[in-house]
């Protein structure tokens, strides 16, 4: 099958001296084409630094990221911000919505910054899939979480891009808008042929992916395939001991994303795709956790950090 997106020598680096963090250590990494992918660990493992820089949010301090045959380093700002808007597409746990817009005009933003037209039958296709035919005149703050982070899952597809990568896309949601998100990504793999990364902590989340993959200091250190929530619970308490004292819980949460957070000048943070036939909306989402635990930056930070860079 072919490669969506791999990383050869995958190393990122943070601070000097007595204080550097090696958040990423040698990491060779491919994502099939036409599979859903999650990647696993507690705080500080290294997952979502693995994402950023697979999704070209931050750049390594060694090693080199592909998506498709283009490789990621080699390229200068307009292409490379060119690429992160036309062939990836991003659900964040805090959805990132444009709140003076309304649902219709957030799905097609991408679109519209692109200059392109919208596909009308793919946009029909995507939101009758996800349900939401009867929101795109309603604004965010009209919205429940559920529908909030459906909103951004039709966002991030009107593009169709080459790999749709979520950081803790439900982290924010009750479970029944959790479980109608994850139904939606699973269906995007198989009925859209999507390709689904996806960073998370949770066994239950993890069970609706093709792979699971597990981080730990910063290494790739096990993998499954086709596993069930037990197996990757029984998984979990193998590789990560540590923190077994609530193995139905899973590892503790990992870098939580601030509402406000910022995004590239020019760029929007779309999302991913496919879920079940009916949906039964939760309340809000809840309020964010404060700040992030362990090592490993936000996706905030690594934006702020190729900012300021830039």
């Amino acid at each position: 099958m072919s490669i969506a997106a791999r990383a050869k020598g995958l190393t990122k680096i943070y601070g000097s001296g007595s204080a550097v963090v090696t958040a990423l250590d040698n990491v060779d990494f491919e994502v099939t084409q036409g599979e859903f992918t999650a990647i696993m660990g507690p705080s500080g493992s290294g997952k979502s630094t693995l994402m950023h820089l697979l999704a070209a949010l931050d750049t390594p301090t060694e090693g080199e990221v592909w998506i498709g045959d283009t490789a990621v380093g080699s390229l200068a700002d307009t292409p490379l911000t060119v690429l992160r808007r036309d062939r990836i597409g991003f659900i964040f746990q805090a959805f990132n919505l444009v709140p003076t817009l309304t649902a219709r005009e957030n799905i097609v933003l991408p679109l519209a910054i692109a200059g392109r037209a919208v596909d009308d039958a793919w946009f029909d296709k995507v939101i009758d899939t996800l349900a939401l035919g009867d929101r795109l005149t309603h604004k965010p703050s009209e919205l429940s979480g559920g529908q909030q982070q459906r909103v951004a899952c039709a966002r991030a597809l009107m593009n169709r891009p080459d790999i749709v990568f979520g950081d803790e896309p439900t982290g924010n949601l009750d479970s029944t808008s959790a479980a109608e998100v994850l139904g939606f990504l699973r269906r995007s793999v198989d009925e859209f042929g999507q390709t689904v990364v996806m960073v998370t902590h949770d066994a239950h989340a993890a069970s609706y992916a093709d792979r699971a993959v597990f981080l730990s200091d910063g290494r790739i250190v096990d993998e499954l395939r086709g596993a069930n929530q037990e197996d990757l619970l029984s998984a979990m308490a193998r590789i990560y001991p540590r923190h077994d004292a609530d193995p139905a819980a899973g590892p503790p949460t990992e870098d939580a994303n601030p509402a406000d957070s910022a995004t590239p000048a020019g760029e929007v943070t779309p999302a991913s795709d496919a879920g079940p036939a009916v949906y039964r909306d939760g309340g809000q989402a809840p309020t964010h956790p404060g700040e992030p635990q362990g090592d490993e930056p936000t996706v905030e930070r690594s934006l702020a950090r190729r900012a300021a860079l830039d």
